[in-house]
């Protein structure tokens, strides 16, 4: 719990404003604001602090990165009842309290779930895989701890495929950023949001359709 400690030290030097309501944490900083929750008393408070720190360390780059325009106000619940990861709806991120006690060095959830906020692709906003892909692909460039989780993008590995979603799908996209397509990722989440992507976006943005721009990067 140190190494989490010392990175809380390393990711919020910047002086906010904190408040308590019911049992909730509000805290503003630089235009933002966090409501923190938990319905687990025991929740350790260390890694609750590196958890708020990380959101004020990314959220506002990614925000500035894919959409100015994304929520002022974030929630977060700590919630010993939700079995999953974590998940994202309506401004609010669940975590599961039973996985973060587990992974404490796994602080770049709240990266990947913030960015989904980010998206706000709404209803009918693109395919799930493409969703995720780049909401992985946030954590893997902006992400704060991915080394201290061991959280890395894959090597490409016969049988895979781009609609294999998260990190597969963010390491096909970090090859299209660093192989003559920088940008790409920003120009389709945009596309998503605003609702013009089709399968033809691959084509416009590239030259290439998407099968083909998978098929070169499968060859290395």
């Amino acid at each position: 719990m140190k190494k989490l400690i010392l990175l809380a030290a390393t990711v919020f030097s910047v002086c906010f404003s904190s408040s308590k309501v019911k049992g909730q944490d509000i805290i503003s900083k630089k235009g933002y604001t966090l409501t923190f929750e938990s319905n687990n008393s025991s929740f350790d408070p260390a890694l609750k602090e590196v958890l708020i720190k990380t959101f004020f360390k990314v959220y506002p780059k990614l925000a500035k990165e894919y959409n100015k325009n994304t929520s002022k106000e974030v929630k977060f619940l700590i919630d010993t009842a939700y079995k999953g990861v974590a998940a994202t709806g309506g401004g609010k991120v669940v975590f599961s309290s039973n996985y973060m006690e587990k992974h404490p060095q796994d602080i770049d959830v709240v990266t990947h779930e913030v960015m989904h906020i980010v998206q706000n692709y709404g209803r009918s906003g693109g395919p799930g895989w493409l969703t995720e892909g780049i909401a992985d692909y946030a954590r893997f460039k902006f992400g704060v701890n991915n080394e201290g989780a061991k959280w890395a993008l894959p090597a490409y590995k016969a049988g895979q495929s781009y609609t294999n979603s998260y990190r597969i799908t963010a390491a096909f996209f970090n090859w299209l950023e660093t192989n003559q397509h920088k940008g790409i990722v920003k120009k389709l989440d945009s596309q998503l949001r605003q609702h013009t992507y089709s399968a033809e976006s691959w084509k416009n943005l590239t030259g290439k359709t998407l099968d083909e721009l998978w098929a070169s990067y499968a060859k290395g």
